[in-house]
């Protein structure tokens, strides 16, 4: 395998995976912000268990005025049915949306729940919208705002969210988990444990799904000088 593969995927992750401030905590804010609470947080519900901890960790340090989870099912949904269900059997996930998966589990594990519940959506561009319907429904105005996404996804949220809102809306991104990936012996492995994360192909593949969104124009992210050549080397090597 070619030694820079795992840096490389390393270096996508964290451009996808962004977090705006290092420690979810209203001193971050304060530090990064010059606020203690944003307005509203928001977990979406693509991301793997450990989003269920960032919620819960954002909930107990007051770090938020309203907290919403987002997900109807989507591709995957049926992962975290089965995750959830497999560390918890007596938190019952069949048929339930994501949203709803997390809410049992941060009242399970942490004792803690979200205001709200968004149900219906089913892919990154409806997330956002049906989000924004549910907060204008609620009468929920906000100029700041948390997104915890899946990593794989966070950079795609937060660029829907800002189609939506004026420039003076601020956008806090705190990705889901931060996986940092090692060459092991001609294997992708883990640097660390986290918290119902995928399996590492699907992780990657996950990260593939992206490199359509890394061109340097109105359609993209911007540039990413020799990612793709990378990743695509990689590719055919699974």
């Amino acid at each position: 395998m070619d030694s820079n593969v795992a840096e490389n995927i390393n270096i996508l992750a964290k451009f996808l995976g962004t977090r705006d401030i290092d420690v979810l905590n209203q001193e971050e804010l304060f530090k990064r912000y010059g606020i203690h609470q944003v307005d509203v947080m928001v977990l979406f519900g693509g991301s793997i268990l450990e989003g269920g901890d960032v919620l819960a960790s954002g909930i107990k340090n007051f770090v938020a005025k309203k907290y919403i989870i987002v997900g109807g099912a989507g591709h995957t949904t049926d992962t975290l049915r089965q995750v959830v269900h497999l560390e918890y059997s007596d938190i019952e996930t069949t048929d339930l949306s994501e949203a709803e998966i997390f809410q049992k589990y941060i009242k399970h594990v942490y004792g803690c729940k979200a205001d709200y519940l968004e149900t219906k959506s089913t892919n990154c561009g409806n997330n956002i919208t049906y989000l924004l319907d549910l907060l204008k429904e609620n009468n929920i105005s906000f100029n700041s705002i948390i997104l915890s996404q899946d990593a794989s996804m966070q950079r795609r949220m937060a660029a829907g969210l800002k189609k939506y809102v004026n420039n003076d809306v601020t956008i806090i991104n705190y990705a889901t988990y931060c996986a940092k990936v090692l060459n092991q012996n001609d294997e992708l492995v883990y640097k660390e444990n986290i918290h119902g994360m995928w399996p590492i192909k699907r992780y990657v593949n996950l990260l593939m799904g992206e490199i359509p969104r890394l061109s340097d124009d109105a359609n993209g992210y911007g540039r990413m000088e020799r990612i793709i050549l990378h990743m695509w080397i990689y590719l055919k090597m699974l």
